[in-house]
């Protein structure tokens, strides 16, 4: 594995953006933890994440976004008044929702599991890579 220390300016989130569109892994601020993370549309860079992490199989990822359009790839139909109502209240932030996956989203991701874990973080750069990456 590669290893490439970036700071948050414009050039280096540019740079992520290209790995995660490369399939490759980055870490990231939230305004909880730092993650790792990588395309959720590409399953050998989910892959990857879980190698990295030596993390089960058993254990689900939450798959971060930095617009709520961007559900429509993970989730099965529109989210439910209740949680458009969370989304509306409190996204984004440290909130994570638990929807019902759709049909073409990795295994992987949700450990098999009919659901997905969705959270639009808070932290500007978390935010801006996404943008640039589309994680």
């Amino acid at each position: 594995m590669k290893t490439e220390l970036l700071s948050p300016t414009p050039e280096a989130l540019s740079r992520a953006g290209e790995l995660l569109r490369g399939g490759e892994v980055v870490g990231f601020p939230t305004e909880t933890v730092y993650g790792l993370g990588a395309n959720a549309l590409d399953a050998l860079a989910v892959e990857k994440i879980f190698a990295a992490k030596g993390r089960p199989g058993d254990n689900p990822l939450i798959v971060h976004i930095a617009a709520a359009e961007e559900l429509a790839p993970l989730i099965a139909g529109e989210p439910g008044p209740q949680a458009r109502a969370l989304m509306d209240a409190f996204w984004p932030g440290p909130m994570t929702l638990i929807l019902k996956k759709a049909e073409g989203l990795s295994p992987l991701i949700t450990a098999g599991l009919d659901t997905v874990a969705v959270r639009m973080p808070s932290h500007p750069v978390a935010l801006e890579l996404m943008r640039r990456g589309q994680i």
